[in-house]
């Protein structure tokens, strides 16, 4: 019981040092896209990747899907043989960039999520989003890494420990589907 207790009360503590400020910003990027119709890019690596694919579906379906217009969100890591095409032919550390160039045009909104904050294909991926104008949001871990730095807004998360990073970033990613449906409802 007591390995189950402090990971919860780990998880519970770390949910309580996020800036409700950085959070409520967030959200009103996620809800300026949604108003005015721009699209939304999500990237991650790893375990980040699940938690992008997860956002996608919550937002374009789970928003989208029940207000009053669609919600163009896009998970840039879904379409594998883009990104094996891309590692494959260019670098891996290019395949959401090349992504990026494709599709996303100035002040859609690119939201990247890596538990370091160091993954080189997702720090790409946003300077490639903010040299096209696109507005960048980050999602870390530990220090923020370079995400932090890059990305023009950012929530990090204080922990060294991977899978709390990731279970707060699933909140966080909830908590964002969820206001907006309550916003969109009232």
């Amino acid at each position: 019981m007591k390995r189950i207790n402090e990971y919860l009360d780990t998880v519970s503590r770390l949910l309580a040092e996020v800036s409700r400020d950085d959070i409520k910003k967030l959200v009103g990027l996620v809800m300026d896209a949604y108003q005015s119709g721009r699209q939304v890019f999500v990237m991650g690596n790893g375990g980040s990747a699940a938690t992008a694919s997860h956002l996608c579906c919550d937002l374009q379906k789970g928003v989208g899907g029940v207000g009053p217009k669609t919600f163009k969100v896009m998970a840039l890591t879904d379409n594998v043989p883009v990104i094996t095409a891309w590692a494959n032919d260019a670098d891996y550390s290019e395949i959401f960039a090349r992504q990026i160039e494709t599709w996303a045009a100035p002040g859609d909104l690119v939201i990247a999520i890596s538990g370091s904050g160091n993954s080189t294909n997702v720090i790409k991926g946003v300077e490639t989003a903010n040299a096209k104008g696109a507005i960048t949001a980050g999602l870390a871990g530990f220090k923020g890494g370079k995400l932090a730095q890059v990305a023009r807004y950012s929530i990090v998360v204080p922990s060294d420990n991977m899978q709390h990073i990731e279970d707060v970033h699933a909140v966080l990613c909830h908590l964002i589907m969820r206001y907006m449906l309550e916003e969109i409802a009232a």
